[in-house]
Parts: C-alpha cells; structure tokens; sequence
C-alpha cells in the first residue's frame, strides 16, 4: 500500500474537510452520554452486566433498518496502537483505550459518528464535523439517540433527565465542543483575558485531548459545564454565542497584527513554513508550533501555496501513534523524530 493509501486510510471526515468559519474553528462535537435501566454503571457493573450492555447495542446497530452503517468492534480485538490512533483522532477517550473486557465502539465509515460502549457511562454518543457546525452534530446526534431510544431502555428521571454515572453529565447528558485555534490572540497576549471571560460564562477550556491536556498548536476545545436545567437547543445556543465572539476577536486580532507590523509577522511564518519545509527531524511540540504559525500564515493569505486542509491532517498524523501506523512498525522517540520531517515535508511539497 502507498503511503498516499495509507493517510487516506488515518484521515476522517472532519479532517479531510473545511466548514464554516473553518480559518477559527477546526472542528466542532456534540456528544451524548446514555445509560441502560436497570444494569449498573460500567463502575459498578461486573462482567455480566458490561457483556450484556454490548450485546444490547450489537443487537440494535445489526438490526436492517441501521440506516447509519453503524459497525461495531470490541476494542479486545483491536491491537493497542490502532486503539491509540482512536484517541488521536478523537473517536475514543485516552481511559477506553485503556485494555480491558467487554469495551466496544460503534463507528461510520467515515467516522463522523462514534459511539463508546461501556465508558464511564454505558454509552456515549458522538458526532464530529468539521468547522463551526453545533446544530448540524446536533442534529445528527440527536437521529442516532432516537434511534438507539427506541429500543434500548434508557435510564431517566422526570426531574433529573438523563441518569449518568457522574453527576455533572445528568440532564441532557450532552457535552458540545469546538475546537478553536488562536494563534493571533496569544501573539497578542490577550488570550488569557479570553479564556478567563469563557470560564465566566460557565463554559471549560480544555487542550487538544480534553482535561488535563496541553493546548498544542494554539488549539482550545471550549465546551459546555452545564447539562442539567437547560435543553439541548438552550446549551448549543449559548456555546454558539461565545464561539461567534471568540472568532471575532480572534480575527480583529490577526488584523491587528497585520497592520503593526506585518513584515515581522510575514517572517515568523516563513521561518516556520521554512522550517518545516526542509527540517530532518522534529518533536510533535515543536511541529504543532510551527503548523499553527503557517495555518495563520495561509489564513491571512500570506502563504498561498499550501492547503489548510493539509495542516488539519497533519495535525492528528504527526501524533505518535499515527506514525506508527503509518510506518507499519514501533518506532523509538528519534525515528519518530525523522519519520514526522519526513511526512511534514512530503505533505507541504504536494502542493
């Protein structure tokens, strides 16, 4: 198989694509958390219980009339480094690509929607597309929940919604993300007084991969706290709102730098497209600086010879699992160094 092949094999559909407002916002999510009544919290349950929820939902996505090709896979079967490529791409949390029995997930061909089995809750649903597109997930999502509701009992309370193993996920049991890169506003320094007014506003600012992760490349993921006491339309129109004023600083800010002084500006970006360009061997941290500064560069159109979408793509395939994969074999820190300029280089000089 070609190397081409291959990334076209890692890639996803909220990679390969470019939705609105897609020079700020990379991707949005809408994600729904589910529990069977009667059967305990993956927590709480014993083997029994965790096989029988996954023999649920097989029954219910093998059923004809899955009109989403919903396929699902035990993650047992599923080798340690393509479960590690999942969690780059977003698919599956870091903890369920943690080995262990009677773990499933459900997905699309092209991986627009997935569905955790047997996570912290008994099932998460999940729908990503690419650029600033909340209703469109939404409204995905929200077909596949019926769909599963119909035939699957689900644990509800008239008062609280939603029953979920914790607490904070009661209601709708919807978390609605976007992924925000802000490169202008850091430049700035005024991305501390920003993530500030959205933690104000009830909304959590988390890295690349979620709690507890790094903002990698200048990218935020902003979503909501609050599931409980608001519907789902209430909380996407709120984090819609935020987002839109984000992107609107974020863009003054990009203006900003241009008119004081677009000569330094126009030189990071082409020492970092340099760089890039022509480097042997490069860390991931490094790299996502670099790729944050020419997709700034290509979104200002100082550079206009390379594809944001490439950038996007590059961001999850220079990810240590990725690479991996796509080298057909484990690599040491520094051969993962190399094989990363490597791709980087090969992905800028196709265009």
């Amino acid at each position: 198989m070609s190397l081409t092949s291959k990334i076209n094999n890692t890639l996803n559909k909220w990679m390969r694509g470019a939705g609105p407002d897609s020079d700020v916002v990379i991707s949005s999510r809408i994600r729904l958390a589910r529990n069977i009544m009667g059967i305990p919290f993956p927590k709480s349950a014993d083997s029994e219980d965790s096989k029988h929820v996954v023999e649920k939902v097989k029954d219910v996505l093998s059923d004809g009339d899955n009109e989403y090709g919903l396929k699902l896979l035990e993650l047992e079967t599923i080798p340690a480094l393509e479960r590690e490529v999942m969690v780059e791409k977003h698919l599956i949390s870091p903890e369920h690509a943690q080995a262990g029995e009677n773990k499933a997930v459900s997905l699309t061909d092209d991986e627009s929607i997935s569905i955790m089995i047997n996570e912290e809750d008994h099932i998460r649903i999940q729908t990503l597309l690419s650029g600033l597109q909340l209703n469109e997930a939404w409204e995905i999502n929200n077909k596949v929940d019926d769909y599963l509701e119909s035939q699957l009992n689900f644990a509800f309370d008239e008062r609280y919604g939603y029953l979920t193993a914790c607490p904070t996920n009661a209601g709708t049991g919807m978390r609605a993300s976007v992924m925000l890169h802000l490169p202008a506003l850091n430049l700035t320094k005024r991305i501390n007084d920003v993530l500030g007014a959205i933690s104000q506003l009830g909304l959590a600012v988390r890295g690349l991969y979620g709690e507890g992760s790094e903002a990698l490349g200048n990218l935020y993921q902003v979503s909501n706290q609050v599931t409980l006491g608001a519907t789902e339309e209430e909380i996407i129109d709120n984090l819609q709102g935020v987002i839109n004023q984000i992107i609107e600083q974020e863009r003054s800010a990009r203006e900003a730098l241009l008119k004081e002084n677009e000569l330094k500006l126009e030189d990071r970006i082409y020492r970092a497209y340099g760089i890039l360009s022509y480097a042997r061997q490069i860390s991931t941290k490094e790299a996502m600086k670099l790729i944050s500064d020419v997709r700034l560069g290509i979104d200002l159109e100082i550079i206009e010879n390379v594809s944001a979408n490439i950038l996007n793509q590059l961001v999850i395939l220079i990810s240590p699992a990725a690479l991996q994969k796509l080298a057909e074999k484990e690599l040491t820190s520094t051969q993962r160094d190399q094989k990363r300029a490597e791709l980087i280089r090969s992905r800028i000089s196709e265009n």
